[in-house]
């Protein structure tokens, strides 16, 4: 997919807002017309907006039918078919399914935009009100693309892990098992890297957060940093009460030359790997493992003709640190210098769906600024389960895409899972949850006889205890059939 139908970034701009009264604060829809119209004009070309076949829009917290019409009657995009993707579809999937639609000649001009009011929302309750957003009644999508299956599996609701930050803290234990660190020595590792990632924020100009962290800060849990899942405190976690858009403008070379757009401007999307591959972290029989980010990411490699060497640039998805180290692990790449130029989701600000865009608009400002360069910047959707790699450059050249799922599956080891057992069985991962008093639950991936799997937890306060003590990876525990364990 080269030559004059090759998929360039043409423009691309973030919108920030930090109105604390709600009802002068804009809506999602309205900031994601505001980065679209801010993109316009960053490329150069502002009558694309109008000139727009198609916008496609990641689904957020809102409750619009269908956001991509809103936003294209607020700029102007009369002819533009709306595109909805839902929670569980990659966000490198909307950066592909643009490319495609310029590659193969359906369209010149394609829009993304993305955007969240969470902090809006949360003005307007501390103060009593709602606040309201457009409606759209009977309104659909021109389409809506949607996961193939369900991210979580049974157990993991029935056992009530399925927030993300307990599921990423047991990712962390794992990890830290492969690795041969000590639960101290990892809990500090933790948080100098975050440490790090924050000053990155600090100069970034989109961050929600611009303000350099201690790592002990960051570590060690207190009334502004409550413990929520060992070793996770709050500054740990994607912060998603922010009130951001991005906006990309996607076109051909051929539009882009006839615009008369400058070549140093334009940012072009060389490839794109992805798995979709479903697999719910309670199955995976090595949980601290990510096949999914080291194939995507040699693959992505691989169609852009590309050495892990030459890339300068990095964006690795930041929802929690275990996302960070184990693609970085799978990469290859060392943690030093910080592999972000956002400063991550906990200082940046995650915005649910809509970060890797928030971050894509800060990878075209950097390799604009170091022509010639390379950038590899990375998705995640569910708990490392699904894994997109995208890389981008001020370099010319043919545009590829691959999906790598069925790659994903042949490498990736499973366990049966089943809702109890009896007996002796071995601790894989596990975490302690907090609630405002303090320790409320361990809870732990055990493996079972033969090949099983299944979830466990505790109350007892001396095991919770000893959880953020001690390595209880590899140990073995007696497991009860009514889902609890207790140490041998």
């Amino acid at each position: 997919m080269g030559g004059a139908r090759a998929p360039v970034l043409a423009g691309a701009a973030a919108v920030l807002q930090r109105e604390s009264d709600p009802s002068r604060a804009l809506e999602p829809v309205d900031l994601m017309a505001r980065a679209l119209s801010l993109a316009a004009r960053d490329a150069g070309a502002g009558d694309w907006l109008d000139r727009a076949d198609a916008i496609l829009v990641p689904r957020g917290f809102w409750n619009y039918p269908d956001p991509g019409r809103l936003v294209a009657e607020r700029i102007g995009a009369r002819r533009a078919r709306s595109i909805l993707t839902d929670v569980g579809i990659l966000q490198t999937t909307l950066f592909a399914h643009a490319a495609e639609l310029i590659a193969s000649g359906r369209a010149e001009v394609v829009l993304v935009t993305g955007g969240e009011a969470k902090f809006r929302s949360r003005c307007a309750e501390r103060s009593g009100h709602v606040a309201t957003l457009s409606a759209q009644p009977g309104a659909e999508p021109d389409e809506v693309l949607r996961p193939a299956a369900d991210i979580m599996h049974p157990l993991e609701l029935e056992r009530g892990i399925a927030m993300p930050v307990l599921q990423y803290a047991m990712l962390e234990s794992a990890l830290r098992g492969l690795q041969g660190l000590g639960v101290e020595e990892q809990r500090r590792d933790v948080a100098e890297m975050w440490a790090a990632w924050s000053q990155v924020a600090a100069e970034n100009p989109h961050a929600w957060r611009r303000e350099a962290v201690a790592a002990e800060e960051i570590a060690d849990a207190g009334d502004a940093n409550r413990m929520i899942a060992f070793p996770y405190t709050k500054l740990h976690t994607s912060q998603w009460n922010v009130d951001q858009a991005a906006g990309l403008v996607f076109c051909s070379r051929k539009a882009a030359a006839e615009a008369g757009l400058e070549e140093s401007r334009l940012v072009h999307l060389r490839a794109v790997a992805e798995s979709n591959q479903m697999l719910p972290l309670v199955a995976r029989e090595r949980p601290g493992d990510s096949p999914a980010s080291r194939i995507a990411g040699r693959r992505a490699l691989a169609l852009a003709g590309l050495e892990l060497e030459e890339i300068r640039h990095f964006e690795l998805y930041s929802c929690f640190p275990s996302a960070v180290r184990i693609q970085a692990r799978e990469f290859g790449l060392s943690l030093a210098p910080p592999r972000t130029l956002t400063g991550g989701m906990a200082f940046a600000g995650g915005p649910l769906n809509n970060f890797v865009l928030q971050a894509a608009v800060r990878m075209v400002e950097t390799l604009r600024a170091d022509p010639g360069s390379h950038g590899f910047l990375t998705a995640v959707s569910g708990v490392l389960t699904k894994v997109g790699v995208s890389l981008w450059s001020t370099r010319p050249g043919e545009y590829r895409y691959e999906d790598v799922s069925e790659a994903v599956a042949r490498e990736t080891r499973t366990r049966e899972v089943v809702a109890s057992g009896q007996g002796e069985g071995r601790v894989v991962a596990c975490t302690v949850e907090y609630d405002r008093t303090g320790p409320s639950r361990g809870v732990a991936l055990c493996d079972l006889p033969e090949g099983r799997r299944t979830i466990v937890e505790t109350r007892d306060d001396a095991l919770m205890e000893a959880l953020t003590r001690e390595e209880f990876c590899g140990r073995p525990v007696r497991v009860h059939d009514d889902g609890r364990f207790e140490a041998i």
